[in-house]
This record gives C-alpha cells, structure tokens and sequence, in this order.
C-alpha cells in the first residue's frame, strides 16, 4: 500500500526520484500515465497488468469506455528506475501535469501520483475544506 506525500526536485532532465517506500512498493519497472486532475499516475507493472484486465472487459460500444482507454493507454510509458532511485518523466507527460521545479508524490493506496507543486497545493486546500461533506456522501452509501 502506498501512503504519504513527498515533496522532491524535478531535475532539467525530467527526473524525479520516488521515495524509498514507494519503491519497496512499485519495483524497479513502472507504468506511468496521464492521470486525472492534471496529475500523473504511477503503477506498479503487476498493478497496471490489474487495470488492463479491468478496461478489456469494458464494452467498446461504450464512449465513454473508448474514451477513458485511449485517454490512460496513449499516455502510458514503462520506465525504469535508475540506480538513484529516480524515474524520466516522458516531456508529454510532464507538460500534462505541468512539472518544472517541485514535483510532490502522493501514495493513494495502490499508485503513486505526481502532482506539481502548486497544482497539489490548490487541489488539497480545495479538498480539505470539503473533507466533511465528501466523508459524509460516502457514508450513506456505507464507505465510511
């Protein structure tokens, strides 16, 4: 299970590196795609080879199936780690979450989100004042 949020440098080449835990977690090859909110996602190959089962089984009848495969599956890299721990963020999907500088990581149970700094800052500032409401939709539905 990935948790927690890490803040690291995105270095002019494009690399960001992931912290220990996540890479006890993900292993040393990784599929990284665009993800939603403007952030990037990070799974692990076992975890993405999870994700490709689910989407098979969609309907391609479905727009929004078709839609949402092309969208995760066209902007999906495998990328190694390297020796220092880090990932190359490809340029597309670095210019699709806006990373330049600081980059924070996320860990929401089974991915590892990227985010630019500024981008986490808003959306989690948005996200706590709304923490109450969002737990208590859940709730009627018996999540929480």
């Amino acid at each position: 299970m990935l948790i927690g949020e890490y803040r690291h440098t995105i270095d002019e080449k494009r690399r960001v590196a992931l912290p220990v835990k996540f890479r006890r977690v993900l292993g040393k090859t990784l599929v990284i795609t665009r993800g939603l909110d403007s952030c990037l996602f990070i799974f692990s190959v076992k975890q993405w080879g999870e994700i490709v089962k689910k989407m098979e089984h969609l309907s391609m009848g479905q727009q929004h199936a078709r839609a949402f495969g092309r969208y995760l599956f066209s902007g999906a890299s495998e990328v190694e780690v390297d020796r220092l721990g880090r990932v190359l963020v490809p340029a597309d999907l670095a210019e699709h979450a806006k990373l330049s500088g600081k980059a924070v990581l996320i860990g929401v149970n089974d991915r590892c989100e990227v985010w630019s700094e500024g981008a986490w800052d808003t959306y989690r500032s948005v996200v706590e004042k709304e923490a109450d409401d969002v737990a208590e939709k859940l709730g009627d539905i018996g999540v929480i």
